[in-house]
């Protein structure tokens, strides 16, 4: 039975390895100290790849950087409603939105990606936005935007963009 078929409980066998490896993390843990502030003023809005370790691409530790991941790394209504709070009640003063290269949202179609999802698993999706776009670029571009036209950020706030090279681990600085 999968965990989305149960009823109650916590699926123990699966994720053991998780909850064994929280158990190292604790003994050792040292950040009980800090605020839910970003100490660095800073929040950046990455994509969820695993190979992206934010905090480590921009030198900094926990408790310095709000970070906020999706697909794509794309400005959504809920990175919008994330920034409102982070801005107005977390010390964000800057914001960087920071996607990366080989990103498969950027590899293909929004009809693309449905269809493979589809014949993946036989769930069609067309009911969501997958906010696909093969233009990193231009899609920076547009998110860039939507957060500096967005009336709701904190006034002195200030806003830019960095692709990130996942083979090579730098930032490029967008100034389109």
């Amino acid at each position: 039975m999968t965990y989305l078929a149960q009823e109650h409980g916590f699926p123990d066998d699966v994720f053991a390895d998780v909850v064994a490896a929280n158990a190292t993390y604790a003994r050792n843990f040292k950040d009980a100290h800090l605020t839910g502030k970003a100490v660095q003023g800073l929040a950046i809005i990455t994509c969820m790849d695993s190979r992206i370790e934010p905090l480590a691409i921009v030198g900094m530790r926990p408790g310095d950087v709000k970070i906020i991941r999706n697909a794509g790394a794309r400005v959504t209504e809920d990175v919008l409603r994330t920034l409102v709070l982070a801005t107005h009640l977390l010390g964000v003063r800057r914001i960087l939105v920071m996607p990366h290269t080989d990103c498969r949202m950027a590899s293909g179609t929004e009809a693309e990606v449905h269809a493979q999802i589809l014949a993946a698993s036989g769930m069609d999706t067309r009911s969501l936005e997958i906010r696909t776009e093969r233009d990193q670029e231009q899609a920076l571009r547009s998110d860039l935007t939507r957060i500096r036209a967005f009336p709701l950020l904190h006034p002195q706030v200030d806003v830019a963009g960095a692709i990130y090279n996942v083979s090579s681990g730098l930032l490029q600085p967008f100034r389109g």
